[in-house]
Order: C-alpha cells, then structure tokens, then sequence
C-alpha cells in the first residue's frame, strides 16, 4: 500500500488520477523510470457498428432444431434453437449496450503500454487512503463487466454496509487479446509473460504491495503470480483454484471430493470441446465468430448454461442483459480469435507449482474444478481462508456478487 503522509483529504488521490498517486513522490514508491503512463480511456462504440449488429442479427441463416429438443436434456447437442432465437431477438429489438457503456465510463479507464503492449483497465480509488490495491482478473468467455457489481462495495464497503479496513483500490485490466486491451500480433503472451505484466503494472501505478484475485485464467494468472512474483503480494484469492488431488487421500475419499472428481470427469467428457478447438486451431474458430453475432453469443452463453447455478436456464444466474454485455465486449472488439488464442499459449501446460504465499479460496457448487481443503493445502502452504459456498458457479462475482465481496473481505482480512 501506498504509506500515509500525512496530507490532507483533499491532497490525496484523485480517482480521475491514471496512477492513483497522491501529490508528492513518497518514497516507498517505485522509481520514476518504472512508472507507467496510462491514457485515458472510455468505451464508445459506434451507431454503425450497433446498426450492423442488428442487421445481421435480422439476416441470421439458422439451422434446424438440435433432435433432442422437447427432452429432458435440451442442452445436450449445444445451445437449443428456441432459447438462442429468444436472445438474439432481445439482442435486436430490446437490448441497449449504451447501458453498460455508461457503466463502464462510469469508473475511471485506461490504457498503457505494459511489456510492449496497450492494456485496458479500469482503476478506481477507494476514498480510504490505506485501502489494499487489488488486481481482479477476469477469464474467458468473462470479461471486466464481470466485476461491475462488485466495485463499488469493495471500493466503498462502508457505503454498502462494510467496514471501512476492508476496503480495496481496484485494478481490473482485461486480457491480452480480450476487450480493449491489444491483441498480440506474435506468439509468446502466455499466463507466466500475463502475470509478470500484471506485477509491472501494479508497481507502475505506484503499488509497492498488493492483492491479487482470480477465477478461470484470472485463477491461473493470480496463482502465476503467487508463484513466481511473490515479493510485493500481500496475497491471492482464487474462485477457481487448480490443484491436482492428493493421491494419498484416493482410498478415503470425501463425499465432496467424490463429487468434485465426477464433475471433473463429466467435464472431460461432456464440456470440453471448446478448449480442444480453441487450443489447436483459435484461428479457425475465429473466422465464423468473429463474422456472426449468433454464433458468438452461442459460443459463449452455452458456457453459462453448463457452469453457472442455473437450474437449466443461463437467464436464471446472469439475465439476459447482462449476458449480452459479455456477449458485446467480444462482439464489439472483434476479439474471438485472440481471446481463444489464450488457449493455444496456455491450456495445455497448467502450473501446479507450490505457492507461499497467503491464500484465500472460495469454492462455489456450480465450478468447473473443485477442490477439498486437504487437496488445496498440498499446494497452498499458508491457505489462511477456505470458503465452500452454498450457491453460485464458475462466473461468482456475476452470478453472487454479496457472497464474491463476503469472500474477499474475509479472505484479505487475514492478509492485510
């Protein structure tokens, strides 16, 4: 955190401010020459890209029923007609993007070049000075809109019935290749090269220590950090954490590890697909994406049938507004092939390493992977919150954000 100095309330940062500095250098902040130069940034996309949008929408080519339409698993062959024709018509006539696009320019925003290339992120203050700065990562098919909920308790918990010791100065970038961060035009940009961005940007905002939170590649690119910057984190919190079972627990296994090792396997089975195409050959998805609104949206929100706590029915977790601001930032940015790239650099060589540092979980019902406590102490050797919820899935600051900011308090309560 950046240290009191002894100003007054109206010297310290002004939330407009691209690093969120105090007037003043203190001395605990890093050298001039690391220091980044943020632009700022606000979203804005076109009347003609919105009307193209919805003339193609209007021009759609759609294919027949899936055959088991009518039966009890209508999801089984991939997102059902009716559901898709339900949303894409919303999409058309209902839908208002100008909604989130004020919300979204509602926080301070900017771009900066960060290891060669142009990262978006919101940074928004918290009016408590020694507030722990905090880097949210968002996954794929997420985006930064994920978090829209949540900022203003984290950042301003004492407005939202918190205390003001757990409030956060939040760091929310998007990807690389994801929303309005640039797209890397060679190979290289994996979770390890994301992370060590990620710590240059914290310390180039003049973040000496920080938090970091994570679910999906966030997970990855948050516990990446853990493992391999350590030196200015006060600690992680992880919604998705990765850790392989313990092998010597397979003989007395829990009824939760039973569950989580079958969901596993149903996800191999069932759920995969998508990771295999974007893993292998992004590019080839990207032309069919990236040319039919349809089919991203498709691509996307069947992810939020299979790992949401929906009960069938995506709108249940996520209504179908904001499942569409999601759908928009790919759309809009034209980013599906250099968001499944992430895949192809990543997806098949997860990191396992131990991490030291402190580290908080919240395991949410409806995850892709799931871990027990013994399972994630193999890993965590300082796990100092263990939170297994009762609701919500893979998208938990969407679907719950009361119960996402719960976790962080607490989770970050034994690390500040």
């Amino acid at each position: 955190m950046i240290p009191d100095t002894g100003d007054t309330e109206a010297d310290r940062a002004d939330a407009g401010s691209p690093v969120g500095t105090r007037r003043g250098t203190p001395s605990s902040l890093p050298a001039v020459t690391d220091r980044i130069e943020p632009t700022p940034f606000i979203v804005e996309v076109s009347d003609a890209d919105l009307d193209d949008l919805r003339s193609r929408l209007a021009r759609t080519r759609w294919p027949e029923a899936e055959t088991v339409s009518g039966t009890a698993e209508p999801w089984s062959q991939g997102m059902p007609l009716e559901v898709t024709r339900e949303l894409a018509e919303h999409w058309r006539t209902d839908y208002d993007w100008r909604i989130v696009e004020a919300r979204l320019n509602a926080h301070p925003q900017f771009r900066a070049q960060v290891d060669g290339l142009g990262i978006h992120f919101l940074h928004v203050r918290s009016p408590h000075p020694d507030a722990l700065p905090l880097i949210l990562t968002h996954g794929w098919p997420g985006s930064v809109v994920e978090f829209l909920d949540v900022i203003g308790p984290l950042t301003d918990p004492e407005a939202h019935g918190g205390r003001a010791e757990d409030a956060f100065h939040l760091v929310v970038p998007s990807l690389p290749g994801f929303g309005w961060s640039d797209r890397p035009s060679s190979p290289g940009w994996n979770v390890p090269r994301i992370a060590a961005a990620w710590e240059q940007l914290m310390l180039g905002l003049g973040y000496d220590r920080f938090g970091a939170q994570g679910g999906d590649w966030g997970s990855m690119v948050t516990a990446a950090l853990g493992s391999n910057h350590p030196e200015h984190l006060a600690g992680i919190h992880l919604n998705m954490p990765l850790v392989l079972p313990d092998p010597a627990t397979m003989d007395d296994l829990t009824e939760g590890e039973l569950t989580a090792l079958a969901a596993f396997d149903h996800y191999q089975q069932w759920d995969s697909g998508y990771s295999t195409q974007q893993s292998t050959r992004p590019q080839t998805v990207g032309y069919g994406l990236t040319d039919s609104p349809v089919g991203q949206l498709a691509w996307i929100v069947e992810k939020f049938w299979a790992w949401t706590d929906c009960d069938g029915d995506p709108r249940r977790a996520v209504d179908a507004d904001r499942l569409l601001d999601n759908v928009m930032v790919y759309w809009t940015t034209r980013t599906a092939a250099s968001s499944a790239r992430l895949y192809w650099e990543s997806f098949k060589q997860p990191d396992f390493s131990p991490i030291s540092v402190p580290v908080g979980c919240s395991i949410f019902p409806k995850e892709i992977f799931r871990t027990s406590r013994r399972w994630a102490e193999q890993r965590f050797s300082d796990l100092r919150h263990f939170g297994e919820l009762d609701r919500g899935g893979h998208f938990a600051a969407f679907e719950q954000p009361e119960l996402f900011v719960a976790e962080l308090r607490s989770a970050f309560a034994t690390m500040r």
